[in-house]
């Protein structure tokens, strides 16, 4: 469905006239284009639109100047009315929220399986597996909201899986995790791109996840 996102100078409405302190942007106001089947990582320093970089991405937001492709493979973008803005979110894009975005009363099963149910992209034991790949074994049958901040990023994480996508989008994805944990993430997130051949894209504002980035990129 997309085979590259492009960006032609796009720059948030908040910072026309205006860069952020912290020194030149690789993104805002660039010509940058994003590739399927590669791994970008995105540095960004706090106040430097991190969460608006992300959220354009997804089609979420669109308070910025410039323009944003989403271009297929015969080379034609996207058109994004309300049936495309969909089938970009449901077939196009994943995306793992910083602040994961999921329902504090259903356990991190339920979470997840209410995911796969829109999917029906693998078995309830493949969940099973993944949430205890990341170290849920015990926390299965717990609601979300009694999880730690790390343990709802882990669940949010295994969510993510449980689409087949063009792109994945990571924002933040290992900022409360340790480096064991940061590295089993990796490897998971690695056999999906190698089978799937998705596009990575994750951002950063210090914990970088230990991932074989084709690119880095500062924001």
């Amino acid at each position: 469905m997309i085979h590259r996102i492009k960006l032609n100078k796009v720059t948030p409405n908040v910072f026309i006239g205006s860069l952020p302190e912290g020194g030149p942007s690789d993104i805002w106001e660039k010509e940058v284009t994003f590739e399927k089947g590669k791994s970008y990582l995105i540095e960004a320093a706090s106040g430097r639109g991190k969460s608006s970089f992300c959220a354009y991405l997804f089609a979420l937001r669109n308070d910025y100047q410039g323009c944003i492709e989403w271009i297929d493979e015969s080379g034609n973008p996207l058109l994004l009315d309300e049936k495309g803005i969909d089938q970009l979110r449901c077939e196009g894009i994943g995306m793992m929220f910083q602040e994961h975005r999921l329902f504090p009363e259903l356990t991190a099963m339920e979470n997840v399986m209410l995911k796969n149910a829109l999917t029906h992209f693998t078995t309830e034991e493949h969940i099973r597996q993944m949430l205890i790949q990341m170290g849920l074994h015990d926390r299965l049958d717990v609601p979300c909201g009694k999880l730690s901040f790390g343990q709802q990023q882990r669940v949010a994480f295994v969510r993510l899986l449980c689409q087949l996508a063009d792109f994945l989008l990571l924002d933040e994805p290992v900022s409360h995790l340790d480096i064991e944990n940061a590295k089993i993430m990796a490897d998971m997130l690695s056999e999906y791109q190698a089978k799937s051949n998705a596009g990575i894209i994750i951002t950063s504002i210090g914990h970088r996840m230990p991932y074989p980035y084709d690119q880095l990129l500062k924001l």
